[in-house]
């Protein structure tokens, strides 16, 4: 008994080993991550739980009516996961499960995917219906940001 403790304490060491390391230096995320829709659309602002609702598959229109269609970044990259732990408070595997049941159910699609910051925002800034989040880096006037994600 004593030594799983001493396992789990090695353990739990290992982890915060790391973030000791950083220190206080290093920041809290490497992207500043804001959800955006084209220049076109009248779309001002959006609240949290209306695109979490949008990627989720729970709504498949924009709060005045219009039809909005998510744009995901590519699976397993880091931006795409921040993105859904902070909006939906869903891991990746917790994610994976949602959409799985989901399609059994026929309820729903996952998002169609772009490969990176870049070719989300061209896509969003060609299609007045498209939602997308970006690295606040690659933000121009060709989109406009509606939510800065938290």
């Amino acid at each position: 008994m004593r030594l799983i403790k001493l396992f789990r304490h090695a353990a739990a060491a290992a982890l915060l080993l790391p973030a000791l390391v950083c220190g206080a230096n290093a920041p809290a995320s490497a992207a500043e991550l804001v959800v955006i829709v084209s220049a076109k659309s009248a779309l001002t602002t959006l609240r949290a739980d209306q695109v979490a609702a949008i990627f989720l598959g729970q709504s498949a229109r924009f709060p005045d009516g219009t039809e909005a269609a998510p744009l995901d970044q590519r699976l397993g990259t880091p931006l795409r996961d921040e993105f859904y732990l902070r909006i939906t408070n869903k891991t990746p595997a917790l994610l994976k499960a949602w959409w799985s049941k989901m399609v059994f159910t026929g309820r729903g699609q996952p998002p169609l995917e772009a490969p990176d910051s870049i070719a989300v925002r061209r896509c969003v800034a060609d299609r007045a219906d498209t939602i997308g989040y970006i690295d606040r880096a690659a933000l121009d006037p060709s989109v406009r940001a509606v939510l800065v994600v938290q």
